[in-house]
């Protein structure tokens, strides 16, 4: 069955403070001439007061801004800067792979970003996260309640002044953690739209990469890591049975000295293996919350340890261009919000209060919400076997049975469709970087 990433994109996904509402960005330091695709930056004041500053980096689809859909895009952490998704994921710019000479970083263009058919404005949410911040002490504090409740009022006020988007479908989307951020969004501002708020978003779904979603998620991980060849299949069934399936230390009693021997043995076995992507080296920065540079190192504008590992220089190179002051004027970033950007923030006052979204899923289900996820089938982290589990829980009928989706002819992952308007959709790991940047691929 032919069909086009472009339609699954657009068919499945298809600043205003008080006195702001956002700057047109034409340039940004370490690229080369002007921006070709437009870039808004603002930060929208919501909760209490205000106090909770909000910024937003916006950029309009570079096809046909007027009709195609807009995106929220939230990163997930909690705490991690949306920039990681613009710059790292699906954004139109990308730091160059050349090695930090200790110079500005080298930004050039990511050729096919979802930017291409959609317009997305990534949010730094919750407040503490990237350059959002808060004016007292009591509004930095957050949770997952509160985060979908401030989204959805940044949402309102964004559409305020920017009317002209007021009609475009929109989609909330993220992955990661996000997975429990996204479904709260979306459902906020659905309760919103029937309690008559205005402005009126025009919501028509939402979409998540590799979400975490319900507590026994990582039990899937020990499944994941016997089907990839990590653990022998005579480990993987002596955990089963003396674990009773239930891997999660504080559900293992103390007694069960046979379930706790033969984790520490699988410990053994996965230790050096990059959970995010088990076929990448293990990186030092692969967790994007250790081994970062130190203020000392930016103070001394010093270029980030040697690695082995290009994804630790990219992780680096982001510190080292947004804490730069001409770049932080370029992006008009207020001064005496937050003095040192941190791409993935440890010391947030954020609390987490809901751990399983499958209720969200369903009542958006119900309320005829569209929705596609989509798994890397080599992340262990949040596994795709823990994914399909989640889905099948919500016990709708398939419409579409499991089958592969191509591109130029060659399997690059699978998918199914259900009675609810929800689509997985697995992806190889080699097509990971396909998924994202050959959006407007013809796949079949």
């Amino acid at each position: 069955m032919m069909m086009h990433w472009f339609v699954i994109i657009i068919f499945f996904i298809s600043f205003h403070a008080s006195n702001s509402a956002g700057i047109v960005i034409k340039y940004l330091p370490g690229f080369q001439g002007p921006l070709p695709f437009y870039l808004e930056t603002g930060y929208v004041g919501v909760d209490e007061n205000e106090d909770v500053q909000l910024f937003y980096y916006f950029i309009r689809s570079e096809s046909d801004p007027d009709h195609d859909p807009l995106m929220l895009w939230v990163t997930g952490g909690p705490g991690c800067s949306s920039i990681s998704g613009l710059l790292y994921e699906i954004g139109p710019i990308q730091f160059a792979a050349d090695r930090y000479n200790g110079g500005l970083p080298t930004l050039i263009l990511r050729p096919d970003s979802w930017t291409k058919t959609a317009s997305i404005i990534f949010l730094d949410v919750p407040v503490g996260t990237g350059f959002s911040y808060a004016r007292t002490t009591l509004a930095s504090r957050s949770t997952d309640i509160q985060l979908g409740d401030q989204a959805n009022e940044f949402m309102r006020k964004w559409f305020e002044s920017h009317r002209e988007f007021a009609s475009n479908p929109f989609y909330v989307g993220g992955d990661s953690y996000s997975g429990i951020t996204v479904p709260i969004i979306t459902q906020y501002i659905s309760d919103g739209n029937e309690a008559g708020n205005e402005p009126y978003i025009n919501l028509k779904g939402y979409v998540l990469g590799n979400p975490m979603t319900f507590p026994e998620e990582t039990n899937y991980q020990i499944q994941f890591a016997n089907g990839m060849g990590l653990i022998s299949d005579e480990l993987y069934k002596s955990l089963f049975h003396k674990c009773h399936g239930e891997y999660r230390s504080e559900y293992i009693s103390t007694s069960n000295t046979e379930c706790h021997q033969n984790l520490e043995w699988y410990q053994e076995c996965i230790r050096g293996i990059e959970k995010l992507h088990i076929l990448q080296p293990c990186c030092a920065t692969g967790n994007p919350l250790i081994k970062l540079p130190t203020q000392k190192l930016l103070n001394e504008h010093r270029p980030p340890p040697s690695s082995k590992c290009s994804s630790d220089i990219r992780i680096c190179l982001v510190y080292y261009w947004l804490n730069e002051a001409n770049v932080r004027e370029a992006l008009h970033i207020r001064k005496g919000g937050r003095p040192t950007w941190i791409r993935c923030s440890l010391d947030m006052n954020f609390t987490r209060t809901v751990y399983d979204v499958r209720p969200y899923h369903l009542n958006l289900s119900k309320k005829g919400y569209r929705s596609l996820i989509y798994s890397g089938d080599h992340d262990m982290h949040v596994p795709h076997q823990s994914t399909q589990a989640w889905i099948k829980d919500l016990n709708y009928s398939v419409i579409d049975r499991w089958r592969s989706w191509k591109l130029n002819g060659q399997v690059v992952g699978y998918t199914e469709s259900y009675s609810n308007m929800m689509t997985y959709a697995s992806v190889k790991a080699r097509y990971l970087n396909v998924l994202i940047s050959k959006g407007a691929k013809r796949v079949n």
